[in-house]
């Protein structure tokens, strides 16, 4: 027989172990290689940091929180703090002058939110609306950037444009004796004015995902473009409507250097809005240069509101996402 036929019969009657011991080892595959192996676990070790940093820092915000608000509430009685109506805490403690009552900072806080929105829902949807429905694609790549530039003002701005433009504009309409110079309708109005571009441009972006079949479908069946808007744009896209709206909200709700320069230094329990008030950040703002001595009632009053806001804030927040992940529409 042949030398290459006799070593072709001895290569296919070579036992298994003998084929696999020629394989390549797992460790020599260059899909393996240890370097890459190396690279992907620092990247995945820096991206877990990056994590880690926004965790440790809200438990470190809610622990100084903790850390300075119980010893308020061991000498304060919530019942005092929650239902009284009156805010006065530069007062002496015991007497009749110091009260803290923080619904007279809820009351002004509500004042500029309810304004703020009512300003920012109404021209926010319209005009996601106009970009997502009715605007050409070079048209809404032109006004969308120009709609966003008005969110990086910066809001000191804002705050002086209220005191210095929209309040003298309000008195000389409605009369001096009417329009408190800081009110809570000037500072509610340009709240709502920073507050447009959230929720357009978190409402154009929810109702842009809709598929476009829907809005053929709705064509399809002879409806206008305002009824294929209005019937089946909106109800698809309202989740991330309504979380345009509570993420509007809370920002309305944590808003500072606006009201702390237009809204006041007065907190009172009032309906009227163009009077002098004072909101949950306003007051933080004011007082925290230097009034409040450490260790004070003032100071840890100021750590008491500032926990308080923290809760509402965190539950717009909760709200919003149950919401989302109830009512979200997949496509």
């Amino acid at each position: 027989m042949a030398p290459s036929v006799t070593a072709a019969i001895h290569t296919s009657d070579a036992p298994e172990s003998h084929v696999a011991a020629t394989a390549p080892a797992p460790d020599q595959n260059p899909l393996r290689r240890r370097s890459a192996r190396l690279g992907e676990r620092a990247i995945i070790g820096v991206l877990f940091l990056c994590g880690a940093v926004s965790v440790v820092t809200t438990v470190a915000i809610v622990g100084v929180l903790a850390n300075e608000t119980i010893p308020f509430f061991q000498q304060i009685p919530l019942s005092d703090f929650f239902l009284d109506t009156v805010w006065q805490p530069f007062g002496i403690p015991g007497n009749e002058g110091f009260r803290l009552g923080v619904w007279a900072l809820v009351t002004g806080t509500a004042h500029v939110t309810v304004i703020g929105l009512l300003v920012a829902i109404p021209l926010g949807l319209g005009a996601a609306t106009y970009l997502s429905e009715y605007a050409s694609p070079r048209v809404r790549g032109t006004l969308k950037p120009i709609l966003e530039i008005l969110a990086g003002i910066p809001t000191v701005v804002l705050g002086f444009f209220a005191l210095t433009t929209v309040s003298p504009f309000l008195r000389e309409v409605l009369g001096t004796d009417v329009v408190d110079l800081f009110n809570s309708f000037s500072g509610g109005l340009v709240v709502g004015v920073m507050l447009i571009p959230t929720v357009a441009s978190v409402s154009e972006d929810a109702m842009s995902a809709v598929p476009q079949s829907l809005r053929e479908a709705g064509y399809g069946l002879g409806a206008s473009r305002s009824r294929v808007a209005r019937s089946v744009v909106f109800p698809s896209a309202l989740s991330g409507i309504v979380a345009a709206v509570i993420l509007a909200m809370s920002r309305a709700v944590g808003e500072t250097m606006i009201v702390a320069l237009s809204v006041g230094s007065r907190p009172n329990v009032t309906w009227d809005v163009f009077s002098q008030n004072q909101t949950m950040t306003g007051y933080i703002a004011q007082s925290v240069g230097g009034e409040a001595a450490r260790g004070s009632f003032q100071y840890t009053a100021l750590f008491a509101v500032g926990a308080l806001l923290f809760v509402l804030t965190l539950a717009l927040n909760l709200i919003a996402s149950a919401f989302v992940g109830r009512y979200r529409q997949a496509y």
